[in-house]
This record gives C-alpha cells, structure tokens and sequence, in this order.
C-alpha cells in the first residue's frame, strides 16, 4: 500500500430507452476511485435523486468489445459501434440505457492511468476489507 490517491471522473450523457420513442438523456458520473481498484462507480442522475451502481471496471472493458457480465449490470457494444447498451436489473425493474463508446473508453483509459490493469492489488488494502466485514458480524 502506501500509494497516494488517485481517482478519475467523467460526466456522459446516457439515453433511457423507452418503447417507441427516443432514449432520454440521464445525466450519469462515472468514478473511479484507487481506493476500490476493481471498481466502477455509476451514479444515475434523475428526476428522482441519484442512483449508484458499481460494478467492475473489468466488465466495462469487456462491455466494450463484447456482451459481458451476468447479473444485475450487462454491458455490450450495440448495433450501432458508436454505442455500448447497459442492462441493469433491480428487484424494482429494469432499464436499457445506450451511452456513447468514445466518452467510456476515454473515461476507462484514464482509469488506466491512475492504476494500470494487473496493479490493483498493490492498490487495494485486503486487510481494512476483512476488518469491515469482522466488524459486520
């Protein structure tokens, strides 16, 4: 450890897709944050407050080249290239949301640079984990 902080945002105008009419823009901050190197903070931003969704920054790369993840967040590349879809599920629904590929592999390339693929672990501190979740209990 003992590496200095260092994060990395980005504001992208996603669109909601919504049946038979086009997508409507939700404004969405995308961090990243050293703290928590595997992970991608999605905040959606809506007429009803703010929504947060992490998921790893793995699966965003992923998402850009191909369908990827199995759970609550599917990332994939669209018919059309200059789009990436995001599927997310909630117990509540569910939402198609398309967003621009050139602002997320921007975003995700500055990811990079604060922390390297294959760095994480010199960046994540295993340690304080296990204590929140000793103290969870």
């Amino acid at each position: 450890m003992g590496n200095e902080h260092r994060s990395a945002s980005a504001e992208v105008v996603f669109g909601l897709r919504t049946f038979g009419a086009n997508p409507l823009p939700v404004r969405v901050e995308l961090e990243y944050d050293s703290d928590d190197p595997y992970a991608v903070v999605a905040a959606f931003h809506s007429g009803r407050g703010t929504v947060r969704w992490m998921f790893s920054r793995d699966l965003l790369a992923d998402g850009l080249l191909a369908p990827s993840g199995d759970g609550d967040v599917r990332i994939s590349p669209g018919a059309d290239a200059s789009k990436i879809i995001f599927e997310l599920e909630a117990p509540d629904g569910a939402a198609v949301l398309e967003a621009p590929a050139q602002e997320l592999a921007a975003f995700l390339d500055r990811s990079y640079e604060q922390v390297p693929g294959g760095d994480e672990p010199e960046w994540f501190d295993f340690e304080a984990e296990i204590a929140k979740l000793a103290f969870r209990s």
